[in-house]
């Protein structure tokens, strides 16, 4: 018995990141970010003997974003800049875009203002095996998803 045209969830393996004047955006692991938004709980005296919730405060998580380390030092200047002059003139924009197995774009989220707060490089050992990661964690003023 047919059940219709089958739909199947979109791989989390095949994306690309696009991040204003960094050319260097090939990333092994990206961190889409949570947001949430805090319930305020207010009561007056001649209300019912509960609260009512109101929305508060909107936050939105870091973005991490991990990758081979190579000679380029795109990552490593940007977060320098935000070091020595601070996030003024170094936020930027950015976007995480799902790609299908036909490579076709899928789903995007758009980041805005983002600025990053930490440069990590992994641990170097003589008798490792592994591929040298740096990752980049990123703060921002708002995701949303355009596709």
């Amino acid at each position: 018995m047919p059940t219709g045209k089958r739909m199947d969830p979109y791989r989390n393996y095949r994306f690309r990141v696009v991040i204003d004047g960094i050319q260097t955006a090939a990333f092994a692991d990206a961190t889409i970010p949570d947001t949430s938004t805090e319930a305020v709980e207010y009561r007056e005296g001649v209300d019912a003997p509960h609260s009512r919730k109101l929305s508060g405060l909107t936050k939105f998580g870091n973005i991490t974003l991990k990758k081979g380390l190579t000679d380029s030092l795109e990552l490593y200047n940007w977060r320098k800049s935000v070091q020595e002059k601070g996030a003024l003139g170094n936020r930027k924009s950015l976007s995480i875009i799902l790609v299908d197995e036909e490579g076709n774009d899928k789903a995007q989220w758009d980041i805005l203002e983002a600025w990053p707060v930490k440069y990590d490089v992994s641990a170097l050992s003589a008798k490792g095996n592994e591929v040298s990661i740096e990752s980049i964690e990123l703060v921002h003023e708002g995701v949303s998803r355009v596709k």
